[in-house]
């Protein structure tokens, strides 16, 4: 970059809310570990209520991308450095907690894989590179596209997003400061304003700690949305391990309240699909048939005992 470019980026900088020095506490040096505790805890307190001044963004994010997802498209985050690790972090933990395809929620940052655990010089610069990556993944108009960036002007994330916006994907800009070309420019503008970073400009902080929040309100909502969890229990988690295995048996337990034996035994029945273990239990129809009716319906545990509770009551009558 010329220095006249430089020059012009400064400028822009000073203007940012996240890049401002904040005056609560200015010299971190010169406190002890534990006052620096204490600061650091104080500023993380202003987090959530940033997040709760976009609520009605948020859901408007969430409907919009429940609504792709039942039409077959995807949920892909982008981002580059912090923003893109959460991206990634949010995708690879839908799997195992709500038994997701892997290529259902994507993540993608700016640079590749390489980029998870060390910066890739220059890579959050190039428009192109954000294009590239979406085109990649050859999203159509049903795909949900969420652009994070802290600043709200990273270079990759506007690029991926004209993309995105090119094809009739739904956009959703997600930032820490207000008026950003990210929001301007999403068909969803959030714009999460947490303050000046404690340790100045480090939006790995505050603003990454609001990006986490809201990253995980879009894909859990939305899953709780698609019928994911029957009332606040994890249904379509994978047990992959031992304490999966065991939280399984504890959530079939605390949806049913069975013993520990014949959660152990009707899961086994339904090759340990929680979902269909405690509709076997709730209903008393056979595994075979509580696995086709979740499969032909639209997942929801909740819609299909409300069905075999009509379904009872009209047997009855007649």
């Amino acid at each position: 970059m010329q220095a006249s470019g430089r020059d012009s980026l400064r400028a822009e900088l000073a203007t940012m809310s996240t890049e401002q020095v904040g005056e609560r506490v200015p010299d971190l040096d010169a406190l002890t570990t534990r006052e620096l505790v204490a600061a650091m805890n104080e500023e993380d307190r202003s987090v959530p209520e940033a997040v709760a001044a976009v609520a009605p963004e948020i859901a408007a994010a969430v409907d919009a991308i429940v609504d792709r997802l039942r039409r077959g498209g995807r949920l892909i985050s982008l981002g580059a450095g912090t923003a893109g690790r959460l991206g990634i972090l949010d995708a690879s933990e839908a799997p195992p907690t709500f038994g997701t395809d892997p290529g259902l929620i994507v993540g993608l940052i700016a640079g590749g894989p390489g980029a998870i655990q060390q910066a890739v010089e220059n890579a959050e610069d190039r428009d192109d590179l954000g294009r590239a990556d979406l085109a990649s993944l050859s999203i159509t108009a049903d795909d949900a596209v969420v652009g994070v960036s802290a600043s709200g002007r990273t270079p990759y994330v506007l690029g991926a997003l004209e993309y995105a916006r090119s094809v009739g994907a739904i956009t959703i800009g997600l930032s820490c400061n207000a008026g950003s070309p990210l929001g301007r420019d999403a068909d969803i503008g959030i714009e999460a304003v947490v303050g000046p970073e404690l340790l100045t400009g480090s939006t790995r902080l505050k603003a990454g700690t609001a990006q986490k929040l809201v990253l995980n309100m879009l894909s859990t909502i939305s899953m709780v949305r698609l019928g994911k969890t029957y009332r606040n229990l994890m249904v379509d988690l994978r047990a992959t391990n031992e304490k999966l295995r065991a939280r399984a048996e504890r959530t079939v337990m605390l949806a049913t309240e069975v013993d520990a034996a014949t959660a152990a035994a009707t899961l086994a029945s339904v090759d340990g699909w929680v979902k269909a273990a405690i509709l076997v239990l709730v209903t008393g129809i056979a595994a075979d048939e509580a696995v086709a009716r979740l499969r032909s319906g639209d997942g929801s545990l909740s819609a299909a005992i409300a069905a075999h509770a009509t379904t009872g009551a009209a047997s009855d009558v007649h």
